[in-house]
């Protein structure tokens, strides 16, 4: 399972009418650049998160990846998950009942928490490498979307949601190797194939 840590787009929490109280913002941004790594710039695709949400699957609302804290569910409509032209946008009722709810709602209406993270896997992205030497990825389709996340920014070290964090980083640093890898390859292929054309151009010179 990949994860992305950011800050949370209009974070926000309400009331409505009835005194339900509700945790929202954006879960992830379309086309905004993440640093995943030092030379690794990644961006998400309008549309990445579309046809997942369509097909009825669940989607947890956790608390800092816990999953012993469950905020919300997709599958009760006690969370719901859309996508507008921005990005990824999310909404939670708070449970009333539950004292983690209530503690995370009060973390966030004061401002300590603004940050945010989701748990997926990429089923389809684009990749290049710009002028400048930058390897970029475009997550282009999202499935499964495990869960979204409002939490810590930054996780500290000592915490399982930077356990986490760190498989998911050293995941990534893999892929990103082996793009590196495969585009000196094919650099080198193409010297090769150059430098053969201008020995085969000299020779024909020399002939003639």
């Amino acid at each position: 399972m990949e994860q992305r840590m950011m800050k949370m787009k209009d974070m926000k929490i309400r009331e409505d009418e009835t005194g339900k109280k509700y945790l929202e913002g954006y879960f992830a941004v379309f086309n905004s650049e993440y640093k995943v790594l030092n030379g690794w710039v990644e961006t998400i695709a309008p549309g990445a998160f579309a046809r997942y949400i369509s097909s009825g699957n669940d989607v947890k609302v956790l608390w800092n990846h816990n999953h012993d804290i469950v905020l919300g569910s997709t599958g009760n409509r006690t969370a719901v998950l859309n996508e507008d032209s921005v990005g990824l946008f999310g909404s939670v009722e708070i449970n009333p009942n539950d004292q983690d709810a209530l503690n995370a709602h009060a973390r966030v209406d004061r401002g300590d928490v603004d940050g945010c993270s989701f748990g997926f896997d990429i089923a389809r992205q684009e990749e290049w490498w710009d002028d400048e030497g930058v390897y970029h990825t475009k997550i282009i389709e999202v499935d499964p979307l495990f869960e979204v996340s409002p939490c810590t920014f930054p996780a500290y070290p000592s915490t399982s949601i930077s356990a986490r964090e760190t498989a998911s980083l050293e995941k990534a640093k893999e892929r990103f190797q082996q793009a590196r890898t495969k585009k000196l390859e094919t650099w080198k292929e193409r010297l090769k194939q150059k430098l053969k054309g201008d020995e085969k151009n000299g020779n024909q010179s020399v002939v003639a």
